[in-house]
């Protein structure tokens, strides 16, 4: 590293500042070199986790460099691909294309990233009326923890964007701005795309909490319902339950079955009345 940056004039505290990683995107501009620091990010499907990776880009006269921290992958093989090939417009573009073309390949794919993201809140919806359970909640969270760990990633390439469009450093050619205001377009476009999809993870938050609640509501209507059924039927049992020794029915010869009877009319009864006036 140190080699690489006294051979091509790179500042010791841009040095640093590559070597330093968990770092909050950002734009510099030291003795003639664009510097740029800005997370590129992966899904993994098989885990839903969101997984960041800092890429640093610097420009120099007729030069780009970039350092990232896992050399065995990266989002940059289109770019590679278009360099190979002979009299392609990136190769007869000046450096400063090469750096935006990198910028603009790192933020076409926080897009690919949200896609998966937002077929994961998809699934969540549909789980959610059939499970709303403690593992489905546990799950909800994981997924607005990720959010909003990817929206804190990319919501400072807006600034470090616009760094560069507001840069009157002679590396940027006038006919590259148009590129460079596209990058712009589409990091905003990311961020608010981002913002969506975190109030759809809290709206998921909300739907769960009303299953449960309606799950709930279901449970105390039913013991409300078996409750009410219950009274009456408890109260005669109790009268012929005391230990009167003056209970007139207590002598009647049929009057067990009578009682029984008139339980049971009750509560058909009851439950008659219950269901015609739709309460269950």
């Amino acid at each position: 590293m140190n080699y690489i940056c006294q051979e091509y004039g790179i500042h010791y505290l841009l040095e640093e500042d590559i070597l330093s990683i968990g770092q909050r995107a950002k734009m510099d501009e030291i003795e003639n070199r664009l510097f740029c620091l800005l997370p590129m990010v992966f899904f993994k499907p098989e885990s839903s986790i969101v997984e960041q990776e800092q890429v640093s880009l610097v420009m120099g006269p007729n030069f780009v460099i970039s350092f990232q921290e896992d050399p065995a992958r990266d989002v940059f093989d289109p770019i590679r691909e278009r360099l190979r090939i002979q009299g392609s417009k990136l190769r007869n573009m000046g450096a400063d294309y090469l750096f935006y073309s990198l910028l603009d390949i790192i933020v076409d794919n926080y897009f690919i990233v949200m896609d998966k993201l937002g077929e994961r809140i998809e699934i969540m919806e549909d789980v959610i009326p059939h499970q709303a359970n403690k593992r489905t909640l546990a799950r909800i969270n994981y997924l607005r923890k990720e959010m909003l760990l990817f929206k804190r990633a990319i919501s400072p390439v807006r600034e470090l964007i616009n760094g560069l469009l507001k840069s009157d450093n002679e590396l940027l050619q006038e006919r590259t701005e148009k590129y460079f205001k596209d990058v712009y377009d589409h990091i905003v476009q990311a961020t608010e795309l981002a913002e969506n999809y975190r109030d759809m993870v809290t709206n998921l938050l909300e739907l769960y909490h009303t299953q449960t609640s309606l799950k709930m509501n279901e449970v105390m209507k039913v013991l409300a319902v078996v409750t009410t059924l219950m009274a009456p039927l408890t109260v005669i049992a109790g009268i012929y339950g005391m230990n009167f020794d003056n209970i007139p029915e207590l002598h009647t010869k049929n009057g067990y079955f009578i009682t029984l009877g008139v339980m049971g009319v009750m509560l058909v009864g009851m439950i008659a009345f219950f269901r015609k006036r739709g309460w269950f």
